[in-house]
């Protein structure tokens, strides 16, 4: 109730007369009040699931007949590591196409955030109906500046016990992950420090703080220039990265030659 005052930018007690007068309109009870909260009863819970529904194929209909702005929606890291160093080269391509960026790693409401498209990993469930293409099979490996690894000595798996272990906070399961597919849990990598996002704990790693896994495309630069090196390569992990694309956009000039700019840069 106080969630959909909120939405609706009314009082607590109008959405609660409005309920009543829907129960007395239908003659059935849609909430069952509880001491602290309430519970949807099976009609209000299948009412809820028809409307919603309809609400979205409503916002289709509109988005439709008047597209917004071309709106590309991706993570922080994506965003700093490899979208912004490459997007010169779409604009040159496509000097007359105008992209906003929507900095988000999580679920997508493409309605109402006016997204077109989204860089997403298949640990975020999609919506239904949009559209999906896998970009890449994600190649995850443990990164450090060679001046760190060097002092420290690592020369095989087992001696990372002396380096510290930079995790990330969007994956706190990663180093277990990445300690099953390398056959090494028995050496037992406990974090000791935590960075909220990849790109804080690829910058830790380059500042020589610490060992951080992170997927192989997020650090290519680094590894290029020779800031971070890979000591035990890249290995494929479960996860794959996919592009996203509003059901209702897919068919817009803009967002297919967005699409598809991003899938030849991904390949």
């Amino acid at each position: 109730m106080s969630a959909a005052a909120r939405e609706l930018f009314v009082t607590h007690g109008a959405i609660s007369r409005h309920v009543h007068l829907l129960e007395e309109q239908f003659g059935v009870p849609l909430f069952v009040r509880l001491p602290r909260s309430v519970a949807p009863t099976p009609e209000g819970a299948a009412l809820a699931g028809q409307l919603t529904e309809a609400f979205r194929l409503m916002h289709e209909a509109v988005a439709k007949l008047a597209p917004g702005p071309l709106t590309l929606s991706c993570s922080a890291t994506i965003m700093m590591k490899w979208l912004i160093p490459r997007l010169s080269d779409f604009k040159r391509a496509h000097p007359s196409v105008e992209i906003r960026l929507n900095m988000s790693h999580g679920e997508v409401n493409f309605v109402e955030d006016q997204i077109s498209l989204a860089i997403r990993t298949n640990m975020t469930s999609p919506p239904q109906e949009v559209v999906i293409e896998r970009l890449l099979q994600e190649q995850i490996g443990l990164v450090g500046h060679p001046d760190y690894l060097a002092r420290i000595g690592i020369s095989s798996i087992a001696s990372l016990t002396r380096a510290r272990i930079l995790e990330t906070g969007t994956r706190p399961h990663a180093w277990a992950e990445w300690a099953a597919l390398m056959n090494c849990e028995d050496i037992g990598l406990t974090p000791h420090e935590r960075y909220e996002h990849f790109y804080l704990v690829i910058e830790a790693a380059v500042s020589q703080l610490g060992v951080a896994l992170v997927p192989r495309y997020l650090v290519e630069k680094e590894i290029e220039s020779g800031q971070l090196v890979a000591p035990f390569g890249f290995i494929r992990s479960p996860y794959t990265l996919n592009l996203w694309i509003a059901p209702h956009e897919r068919l817009r000039e803009d967002v297919r030659m967005l699409a598809n700019w991003i899938r030849e840069r991904m390949e």
